[in-house]
């Protein structure tokens, strides 16, 4: 283990709620040693943008890691010239000109779609009813993966999230990911003759025209469903949750006074949908006098930097006309999310602004949940509204 000082966490109360006790590590100690959880957390904001670039001493490549195991390695498993090579691949699928003039007005049709039947309802689980299936949609024609239907693209996501954070080694967990992952499988193979016939944009299409290794297509597409439904599905869902907890904050939208772009940015600050990032220590190595050795895990702990009271004034105050210009909500340096353009379009274009639109006099109908540490975001969230 580092030399770093030792901080105990309650697993469960850290799963509820993990601020107090990153505010305390902030304060006390900002790389601690969590015995809980047997690995280093990083939770400055400037730390944690410094050290995520030196891949050297913190690395990607963790062929041991829950997400290589459980996944295959993926590109954001690989450093240096292995992970740029797959990004490049990637790249096409992912641009802002093909969230633009590609997937957008996929985006479009299928929140409206959605929002057609739920209309009427006058009420429901905008977690369930709403976020979810307008996350999946969009997931389904950006992987390529049209064949799945969007309750089972969330139930594979979500059985992959939980499997990649399965830190406590629960073999329930791990068989849940073990199917889902299987599913994932299947439904590439429906789809390769398909798109080898009619190759389009799609991350799945882009990857085969390229080449890539199969192993390397399979773990890619599972990479971006693990990171492309729950976040944003969560992200959505606490934005419309914070923002009517904050009627304030959706009267300067509502004004023009701020964009839906500043509230999503916002939340993702406030309530990091993504949390926490894992790396393995390289080499051995001495960071802001912590000695770390070969083969120890180290966590950076994006949801407690942005939270840093350093960086951001009254961090635990929703402020959408704040500068998030310092968040890493997205991470930082070359493993930047390369989804990043196509989540703030579903979500500031399409889904904020469809939801309070459509949805007219929307207001919560019950308590609204949070769960998670690695991965945060409501669980339920009943709301009423017409």
């Amino acid at each position: 283990m580092s030399t770093a000082p030792v901080y105990d966490i309650d697993p469960a109360g850290f799963w509820a709620d993990p601020y107090p006790d990153l505010a305390a590590m902030r304060a006390s100690a900002p790389i601690v040693f969590v015995p809980q959880l047997a690995a280093t957390l990083f939770t400055r904001r400037d730390a944690i943008f410094e050290n995520e670039k030196k891949v050297d001493i913190f690395s990607s490549w963790q062929p041991e890691g829950l997400m290589t195991v459980l996944m295959g390695e993926n590109m954001m498993r690989k450093d240096g010239d292995a992970h740029q090579a797959e990004r490049k691949v990637v790249f096409p699928a992912l641009s802002p000109r093909t969230v633009r003039d590609v997937w957008q007005p996929l985006f479009e049709e299928a929140a409206d779609r959605i929002l057609d039947e739920l209309e009427p309802r006058g009420e429901g689980d905008l977690v369930k009813d709403y976020a979810m299936p307008v996350s999946a949609e969009a997931l389904k024609v950006i992987t390529g993966l049209t064949n799945m239907a969007f309750a089972e693209m969330d139930r594979v996501s979500q059985g992959m999230i939980d499997g990649c954070a399965n830190y406590a080694g629960d073999a329930q967990i791990e068989a849940n990911c073990h199917d889902c992952t299987r599913s994932i499988d299947r439904h590439i193979d429906e789809m390769v003759p398909v798109l080898c016939e009619t190759p389009d944009q799609s991350l799945l299409s882009v990857q085969l025209e390229a080449g890539l290794p199969m192993e390397s297509v399979r773990a890619n597409v599972k990479l971006v469903i693990s990171g492309g439904q729950n976040e944003p599905r969560d992200a959505i869902a606490g934005a419309i949750w914070a923002l009517l907890t904050h009627p304030d904050q959706l009267a300067l939208i509502e004004k023009g006074g701020a964009t839906w772009l500043q509230a999503f940015e916002e939340y993702a600050r406030w309530i990091s949908p993504i949390g926490m990032s894992p790396r393995r220590v390289a080499r051995k190595a001495i960071v802001d006098g912590i000695t770390f050795e070969p083969e120890e895990r180290v966590f950076f702990m994006f949801g407690s930097g942005n939270r840093d009271e350093t960086v951001f004034e009254v961090p635990e105050r929703f402020d959408i006309t704040r500068s998030t210009k310092p968040s890493i909500s997205f991470g930082a340096g070359p493993h930047f999310c390369a989804g990043a353009a196509a989540s703030q379009v579903l979500i500031a274009s399409v889904a904020l602004p469809r939801a309070f639109a459509r949805l007219t006099g929307l207001h919560l109908d019950g308590e609204v949940p949070f769960g998670g540490w690695a991965f945060r975001g409501p669980l339920a969230m009943p709301c009423r509204w017409g």
